[in-house]
């Protein structure tokens, strides 16, 4: 061992303590990560449940997109609104029967405006073979004040039923006046009679 002079940093100190730089390291704390990967599971098995199992369970609501396609038949250029009131103004639409597509309905009306003529030849015939049906038929006639031209017995074709005919479409109206008061429905125009109203009392005339 040398011998050198002392200096101070000879001198050892008594307390044994370290002094100095150097330090005990301190643990740095770290953070706890367990609530956020509880917290980040709970919210995928939320998502993974609102996505597989509440629409087959019909709790959620339709996509919008099944909604944009009912709209989409009404674009026509008409509103909604308006399609229903002209259909129901339509009779032909809503299953009615118009009044001017009746055939049966457009004469009747012409002939119940047209006057009734009781001047006019009417030719009573028995077409049964009842023995004084014929003249019973024409006292109902003459006493509702219409002019007798011929009573007799139908000679022409056998009717099933009674009939008037009328030889005009000016007739017509003569002819149904005559139905209604001696209860004929059957009324049929014919050209080929001779006279211009001709009532054929038939078989079963009351």
């Amino acid at each position: 061992m040398t011998k050198f002079a002392r200096d101070e940093f000879d001198q050892v100190p008594q307390n044994t303590n370290r002094q100095g730089v150097h330090r005990d390291a301190q643990e740095t704390a770290r953070p706890t990560l367990w609530p956020v990967l509880t917290v980040g599971a709970v919210a995928l098995v939320l998502g993974l449940v609102a996505f597989l199992i509440l629409p087959n369970l019909g709790l959620v609501a339709p996509s919008a997109s099944s909604n944009v396609s009912t709209p989409a038949p009404q674009q026509t250029g008409a509103s909604p609104s308006a399609e229903p009131t002209e259909a129901s103004s339509d009779p032909a639409a809503s299953g009615e029967p118009s009044p001017e597509t009746t055939p049966s309905d457009v004469p009747s009306e012409t002939a119940s405006a047209a006057p009734v003529d009781k001047t006019t030849p009417v030719a009573v015939y028995n077409g049964a073979g009842t023995a004084g049906l014929a003249g019973r038929v024409a006292g109902l006639v003459e006493g509702d004040g219409w002019t007798l031209s011929t009573v007799g017995n139908w000679g022409g074709v056998p009717q099933q039923t009674s009939v008037i005919f009328f030889n005009a479409p000016a007739q017509k109206a003569n002819a149904e006046a005559l139905g209604a008061l001696l209860g004929i429905q059957a009324i049929v125009e014919s050209p080929d009679v001779q006279q211009p109203l001709v009532v054929v009392a038939g078989p079963g005339y009351q």
